[in-house]
């Protein structure tokens, strides 16, 4: 409760501005939704509390739009429900409940949060409009669904539109200031792990906390690289760039990896020249991990990359393996170099760096179905209570729960109880207020809008307070969605005045709260176990596939991201680390193959035989690591691609790093079955 007591009467700068700004947005949603003479004006409050859960101008403009194309549809989908099922209630209410299922489980196929709420209002703005119709059977015509589902359309797409509105006029934050800023949080937090990576004295823990970091910094830039491109011009191209950081930081710990676990698991491989090689690389890392100045940073990688070249020239370098970290050593300076252009462009647009699409989302149906069945099973429960009750308050049961439910699915679940525990005490407050203070206020209002936002400005603004910080936002959900529910503002306050029908509201809101917990505790999902062996069996997939891909880096690391970031997240309770490791690894083989690929078309085009045969051993050895195995049959395959390479092009330098390339793929193989099987 420090946080909660310090953002109440200690708040920041910036949280006075969210909340006023939000508190005008609400004025205006309510002003307008009023003005219209919109049945319930509430649900134009409600939408605009949602979309101040990310102030950006960016961000609340995507939101919008999503809100307003998932209102539509969700509209249009209970207007045919009602048409083709009025006459079946029962059928009627659990095709509704498929109908939530399939949104909730298509919400768990993207990564955005925006993408996520259009989901939810589809499936929240149907079911809406199903139960205030069927809460009064006996006045329904074809002219009373369609008045109905208009004005709940009308409603939210209100309280969007204000909330847009005053995003974009009073004291705008851009998305672009807080991507640079995490463009460069990321940069500086590659560097540091790439210098960590190669320390020998660097532990274990420190390595994944660091990793941990990255990968969640990337997952905040995926985010917000969708919503940059609705400011303005340059907006796309800095989305791009965005994603171009992204892409490179990805390709940087697929090579940087090679390195350490030399270094940690193999060092009678390492030869005098390659302790100097590593030592040097470390040294221009720390250099440039430790200065400010652009200039200087993209100075220091184009001396290193020069030099680098010379050897390489010069043939200094006698022995494969040494051949091959050099290669790659003069690869993770060009990844270097294009990391800081990219960095460069998202402050000034930068047309040749346009070219990067956005990260994919992982999508796995079976976790989907899971996601899915939760919220049928919740709203389900609260059909039944109300069917049982006949109480038009609890209806309250199905409508909240079933939205915490869809956009809170992809909290780990530890992290979900502690989310929920605080919705419910904001649900509880909120219920407090209401009934002591805003119903005792509003009372002789009669309904004027003027004394209505008087009276509601000081509970949202605190409410609001609490929003603005990530640490107290569900005490701030808690308590402004169900104060707006509960006091329902409008032309017509009577209803609002019944302390019987608005105690009975917050206790069904209370309770569909509480039965999501309940289901959410019951209902955990598949196993942490089959959830990442069904990624890796779909990476494997990706192995097989990766040549046939014409930009097959940019294509394997969109694909990876996320599941690198969910895989990170499945391991963070490990002490091995295991899963981390054996995630990096498929990032590192990856590319490994890619830099194979077009060596070998270089040096004898397509027609080598056993190049197919070798990109299938490679990922059934992947594979076979995962489940803390390995034989030799990737190792024979790899001795097969040499000798015809040998044959076609000679013992040339390029062949002679293939062959430093299959012994560290290999060693790296061996080492991951036997850290999987240990763990």
């Amino acid at each position: 409760m420090g946080d909660v007591l310090r953002n109440l009467f200690f708040p920041n700068k910036q949280a006075i501005t969210f909340a006023t700004k939000g508190v005008i947005a609400m004025a205006m949603s309510l002003s307008v939704a009023m003005y219209l003479n919109l049945d319930r004006p509430y649900w134009a409050l409600v939408s605009a509390i949602f979309l101040q859960l990310r102030p950006e101008s960016g961000l609340v403009i995507e939101k919008a739009i999503c809100q307003i194309i998932g209102t539509v549809v969700g509209g249009l989908f209970g207007i045919f429900l009602l048409t083709q099922l009025m006459p079946y209630p029962y059928l009627a209410l659990g095709t509704l409940a498929l109908w939530l299922g399939l949104n909730s489980a298509l919400s768990a196929m993207v990564r955005q949060a925006n993408f996520v709420y259009a989901f939810a209002m589809a499936a929240v703005t149907a079911e809406i409009i199903v139960l205030l119709v069927m809460a009064n059977p006996t006045t329904v015509s074809s002219h009373a669904v369609f008045d109905i589902a208009q004005s709940r359309m009308s409603e939210i797409v209100v309280g969007s539109i204000c909330a847009g509105l005053v995003s974009h006029l009073f004291w705008p934050v851009k998305v672009k200031e807080t991507l640079q800023v995490q463009a460069r949080a990321v940069i500086n937090q590659t560097l540091n792990y790439l210098v960590t990576e190669i320390d020998k004295k660097c532990t274990h823990e420190k390595r994944h906390q660091q990793i941990d970091a990255i990968m969640a910094t990337l997952g905040v830039i995926n985010e917000d690289s969708s919503a940059v491109r609705y400011e303005g011009p340059k907006g796309p191209g800095r989305s791009r760039a965005a994603n171009q950081v992204s892409q490179k930081v990805l390709s940087l710990l697929a090579l940087i990896q090679i390195f350490g676990r030399l270094q940690r698991s193999h060092t009678e491989l390492i030869t005098p020249d390659l302790t100097k090689l590593m030592q040097n690389l470390s040294d221009v890392l720390c250099r440039i991990a430790q200065s400010d100045s652009f200039e200087y940073c993209a100075e220091e990688i184009k001396i290193y990359r020069k030099n680098l070249s010379a050897l390489k020239a010069n043939n200094q370098t006698d022995s494969p393996f040494e051949s091959h970290m050099l290669s790659l050593a003069l690869e993770i300076a060009s990844e270097l170099t294009i990391l800081l252009k990219a960095y460069k462009a998202l402050e000034k647009r930068d047309s040749s760096l346009l070219n990067a699409p956005s990260m994919l989302s992982y999508r796995d149906p079976l976790a989907g179905i899971f996601v899915g069945f939760r919220t049928s099973l919740v709203f389900i429960i609260g059909a039944f209570v109300w069917v049982s009750t006949g109480s038009s308050a609890a209806l309250m049961i199905m409508i909240l729960p079933v939205i915490f439910s869809i956009m809170l699915a992809r909290i780990p679940l530890a992290m979900l109880k502690v989310v929920l525990k605080r919705l419910l005490i904001g649900i509880a407050v909120a219920s407090f207020v209401t009934v002591f203070y805003a119903l005792n206020l509003l009372s002789q209002s009669g309904g004027q809008l003027e004394i209505l936002i008087l009276v509601l400005a000081g509970p949202y603004f605190l409410g609001l307070l609490l929003l603005a910080d990530r640490a107290t936002l569900p005490y701030g959900l808690g308590f402004c969605i169900p104060f707006s529910i509960l006091v329902r503002p409008s032309t017509d306050m009577s209803l609002a005045f019944s302390i019987d029908y608005t105690l009975s509201a917050a206790m069904a809101i209370f309770a569909g709260v509480s039965i999501l917990f309940w289901v959410f505790h019951l209902i955990t999902g598949p196993s942490v176990r089959l959830l990442v062996h069904r990624v890796f069996k779909t990476t494997h997939h990706d192995l097989l596939q990766i040549h046939q891909q014409r930009t097959a880096a940019i294509w394997y690391n969109r694909r990876m991201s996320d599941r690198l970031l969910r895989l990170t997240n499945y391991d963070q309770g490990s002490h091995t680390r295991a899963i981390t490791d054996l995630a990096l690894t498929a990032l590192n083989v990856g590319h490994a193959s890619i830099r194979l690929q077009s060596i070998c078309t270089n040096l004898a085009g397509k027609d080598l035989k056993q190049l197919i045969s070798w990109q299938q051993a490679l990922a059934d050895a992947f594979l076979l690591a995962t489940k803390g195995r390995s034989n030799n049959e990737f190792k024979n395959i790899s001795d097969a691609l040499y000798a015809e390479l040998v044959d076609v092009a000679g013992e040339t330098s390029q062949v002679e790093a293939i062959k430093g390339m299959f012994m560290r793929i290999n060693l790296t193989f061996e080492r991951s079955a036997k850290k999987i099987a240990e763990a």
